[in-house]
Order: structure tokens, then sequence, then C-alpha cells
């Protein structure tokens, strides 16, 4: 069994108001010195694959046709 941790952020340029609002809270609540704030997703899956290139690949193409909008976000894939 491997256990696969996806990180899906949002692409240099695209707009993230979610992060602007944290971003502006932050400085409401007195955390002073705090820059951009840009927010993303993180994802644990368990398969069943024990081949490390196989899971790796298993794990691509469900980032590219579900779990990640490829158009605006990036992803990384770590397996464990």
């Amino acid at each position: 069994m491997m256990k696969a941790r996806i990180k899906v952020t949002l692409k240099k340029g695209v707009l993230d108001p979610q992060g602007k609002a944290i971003e502006g809270a932050l400085g409401h609540l007195g955390f002073g010195g705090v820059g951009e704030v840009r927010q993303g997703k993180y994802f644990e899956i368990e398969l069943a694959e024990t081949d490390k290139a196989k899971a790796k690949d298993e794990v691509k193409a469900m980032c590219e046709k579900l779990i990640a909008n490829t158009v605006i976000e990036n992803y990384e894939i770590e397996l464990a």
C-alpha cells in the first residue's frame, strides 16, 4: 500500500480572492509583516499500487482528469 500526497496551488498571476481575504484578515488581527497569501488544496490518497513509477503515473492521471484544474492550478505529488 502506498500513500500519495498532492498539493494543488493556483498558478502565478491567477487571482486568489480567498488568499487576499486571509491576507487582509491577518493584518486586521495584528499580524504585521505578512506578505502575499495564496491558498491551495491538499489531498491524501491511499493506493493499492506498490510500484512507485506506476503509482506516480496513476496519481498524475487523477490530477489531470479531476483533482486539479490545470488551466489555473499547479500540482505537486509526493509518494510515501
